[in-house]
């Protein structure tokens, strides 16, 4: 990646991108790059390479704090990373989880693409599709198409299934006892269905990591194996 760049990251209070910015603070402290990570309560990680933007991204007047704070920064954004998440029951509706998953991601990334990113990185799911009976991976599928249309020149979207890892707070119905059985069909799993396997969170944070700033212009869609080969080129 150039040098005096900031990666825009999205999502920096979830599993995955919680994951994900340690790994790219190690990686700023030797390619000189900032990491700009907007999140509605503070982390409790601090870094001089870290800029924790204290917004709701969810409205203008937030999404105007974050434009400043790049802004203010100095230096173009080089990649977006989304990892963004909720779920139904956490956000209460249909549309308050469309608002999130969707809507919100494609504010930050207009404002990424504005701010001169060329590159943008996306955690979806396997069988995301707009065209889709499951409301979940229909929404995932819209974001996909939305951050497809902002224009950047690359994009890295992961598809997983089932994430491997402890959540902060409450456990998803269901998650803890797919996450025990998951060493049993993960051995189920193989050739075509190999893509549905669970995969552990750190891997695709570590893709992630791998991945921002590559060079290449184009659309890529990772599934399992595809993840855990762009994670082995890179560590967490």
């Amino acid at each position: 990646m150039s040098q005096g760049h900031v990666v825009l990251l999205a999502g920096a209070t979830g599993l995955i991108g919680g994951l994900t910015l340690p790994g790219l603070l190690r990686r700023a402290e030797v390619e000189n790059f900032q990491v700009c990570a907007p999140t509605r309560r503070a982390l409790t990680l601090s870094h001089p390479r870290l800029n924790n933007v204290l917004a709701d991204a969810s409205g203008l007047a937030g999404q105007k704090q974050i434009s400043d704070a790049l802004r203010a920064q100095g230096a173009p954004v080089s990649s977006f990373i989304c990892a963004l998440g909720t779920t139904l029951r956490a956000a209460g509706s249909k549309a308050a989880f469309a608002a999130v998953d969707r809507d919100m991601l494609s504010a930050l990334a207009e404002i990424a693409r504005k701010n001169g990113a060329r590159q943008a990185l996306l955690v979806s799911s396997i069988g995301a599709n707009p065209q889709s009976s499951n409301f979940y991976l229909q929404i995932k599928g819209e974001v996909e198409a939305a951050l497809l249309a902002v224009g950047f020149e690359r994009v890295d979207i992961l598809q997983p299934s089932l994430l491997l890892g402890e959540r902060a707070g409450q456990q998803r119905a269901g998650e803890s006892i797919a996450q025990h059985l998951a060493p049993v069909y993960n051995a189920i799993l193989a050739g075509p269905l190999r893509r549905y396997r669970a995969i552990d969170a750190k891997m695709v944070a570590a893709a992630l990591v791998a991945l921002c700033g590559a060079a290449g212009n184009g659309t890529s869609r990772l599934t399992y194996r595809e993840i855990l080969d762009a994670a082995s080129a890179g560590s967490i």
